[in-house]
């Protein structure tokens, strides 16, 4: 019989259980017991304490990412739960694997709309993989094992547990778990064997990746079969880092300001083999380059949650497989690809061409300080981003050299690329993190700088401001021409800002300042800022404002 244990500590010993080694958080008193257990695990569980809700659960969620184990998230009943659910949301469309702590209600005061109430099956029920209240403290190491073991399995996701007051004081009994395990379906023989047959009969096949459960050996292994078969592979939106983009078989990324070419190459393929990718909308462009419910061309899709497969597209054939399984098979499949090498060298040529750098209006050119970074930054640096147009030089330009180089929200998520950059500087101190944000996008995180500077995370923040919320203001002028209101942004003098939070500040107001500036903050050792002031005209890679308005108006 072990001894009794309060349910706090019982928590924090079953966290360990689960080699978690890192928790974020914004305290609140109503999980006071958890932090004192915290505290006497403090040399084996580091807790992060964050400036609100939502940047604690952004760096859990980031932190799942980069790390492929769940990230660990506490907060408090009803208003810190309410800010932690944009954390949820983004790792439920990441397919991330995290675990949300919230304080609850004792026993005694609930449905009684007690201080801070809130029903957490009802609230979070249709966006986690499961929701549950630790009502009893001699089930806690069960709970929790079962939360790790679902966040990992399968389409990996988020999961919350409600915390009561009373249950976390409350002592009890109860025998420590075995750390979880990661449960993946593994593809037959005979799909396999399907697999090859299909990909070998076709004359324009392509590879799309996508998706979570990858490890460094499962995308060693897809390039090797990809070398071996001499397929083409392009990555699903805010998954370019699954393949090596410096590849003669890369050709690109399906996604928001996808080259014209890929998106006519992926109409045009006649096989294409989607490994891990949801295919959603933005990787199929709102559904268009593959006809649901039956495509034209002959679809293998290969998916870890069996529920994705016939979701949207039913496909020639249907793998219910996690990537590292997939990977380890298809590694051994012998395909000829001699037939399609012109296909693949028109990809890779087109690619290619895309990359070529386009002039933006004003004195900062924003793709020649995307091409500096690429030769600049070492090879495993990190980039982290929101949402906004502003990140599309970096997708365009960057070519991100392997697994977790890319912490990006598949969400469409603004705010995230703050914490994410800080969480991810934590779990790897020793790379370069840089974290891309656009005005409007920073400044919903941006006091997480404190956060940064607290815990010596020296992340290089760039902020592109072009002084709106600049992706709403391109669809403004592509619906309503003319018609501006509500984009408009007055911001502070975003370097000053920087170093009153104790952090490194540049400004940058034409393109032969960046690279000194950059230099300037990787030196400093320790949080950085370098703003970056465009023309409002630079709207994204391809176009201006004004010939967004004028095509607008003359199709009117």
């Amino acid at each position: 019989m072990t001894a009794p244990r309060t349910g706090a500590r019982l928590l924090v010993d079953a966290l360990k259980v689960h080699d978690v080694d890192t928790a974020f958080c914004v305290p609140g008193e109503s999980y006071l017991a958890v932090l004192d257990a915290l505290y006497d695990a403090r040399e084996a569980i580091r807790l992060v304490v964050c400036r609100q809700d939502g940047g604690a659960s952004y760096m859990a969620e980031a932190y799942g990412k980069v790390t492929g184990q769940p990230g660990v998230c506490f907060v408090t009943r009803g208003p810190g739960a309410t800010n932690a659910s944009i954390g949820l949301h983004t790792a439920a469309q990441d397919s991330t694997p995290m675990v949300l702590f919230v304080g609850q209600v004792g026993g005694g005061f609930v449905e009684r709309e007690a201080f801070q109430e809130i029903d957490y099956r009802r609230m979070f029920g249709g966006m986690v993989k499961w929701v549950a209240s630790i009502d009893r403290a001699e089930r806690v190491p069960e709970f929790v094992s079962h939360a790790f073991h679902l966040a990992m399995s399968g389409r990996p996701g988020p999961v919350v547990l409600a915390l009561p007051e009373d249950m976390l004081r409350s002592k009890a009994s109860a025998a420590d778990t075995r750390r979880y395990d990661v449960v993946q379906a593994s593809p037959s023989a005979s799909d396999m064997e399907r697999l090859r047959a299909l990909v070998q009969a076709a004359e324009r096949p392509l590879m799309i990746l996508g998706g979570t459960v990858w490890t460094r050996e499962a995308c060693a292994d897809i390039e090797r079969f990809a070398i071996s078969a001499g397929l083409p592979v392009a990555c699903g939106f805010r998954h370019q880092d699954l393949f090596d983009n410096r590849h003669d078989l890369y050709a690109g990324d399906a996604g928001i300001g996808i080259n014209p070419e890929l998106a006519q190459a992926i109409r045009d393929a006649d096989v294409l083999l989607a490994v891990g990718e949801r295919l959603g909308e933005m990787t199929t462009s709102g559904y268009t380059l593959i006809e649901s419910p039956c495509p034209k061309q002959v679809l293998i899709h290969v998916h870890s949650g069996a529920e994705e497969l016939g979701r949207v597209y039913q496909g020639e054939l249907l793998v219910n497989s996690g990537m590292p399984q997939f990977a380890a098979a298809a590694r051994a499949l012998r395909i000829d690809g001699g037939r399609w090498s012109a296909w693949r060298k028109r990809l890779r040529d087109n690619y290619l061409k895309w990359q070529e750098p386009q002039p933006n209006p004003g004195p900062v050119q924003m793709a020649e300080i995307a091409l500096w970074l690429r030769e600049r930054l070492p090879a495993d640096s990190i980039i982290t981003n929101g949402a906004g147009n502003f990140s599309g030089w970096m997708q365009r330009y960057h070519r991100y050299t392997g697994l977790r180089t890319q912490v990006a929200p598949y969400s469409g998520s603004m705010g995230y690329g703050v914490p994410a950059g800080i969480a991810a500087k934590l779990a790897h101190p020793g790379r370069v993190v840089l974290a891309v944000a656009g005005d409007g996008d920073f400044l919903m995180n941006g006091q997480e700088l404190a956060t940064a500077v607290q815990y010596g995370a020296a992340v290089i923040f760039m902020v592109v401001n072009n002084g709106m919320y600049g992706t709403i203001r391109m669809h403004q002028e592509r619906e309503y021409p003319g018609r501006i209101h509500g984009t408009a942004l007055s911001n502070p003098d975003f370097a000053a800002l920087a170093r009153a939070y104790g952090a490194h500040g540049e400004t940058v107001e034409e393109t032969a300042q960046f690279a000194p500036a950059f230099e300037r903050s990787l030196a400093a050792g320790k949080p950085a800022l370098v703003e970056v002031r465009i023309d409002p005209q630079a709207i994204s890679t391809t176009t201006t404002l004004d010939a967004i308005r004028a095509r607008a108006q003359k199709g009117a």
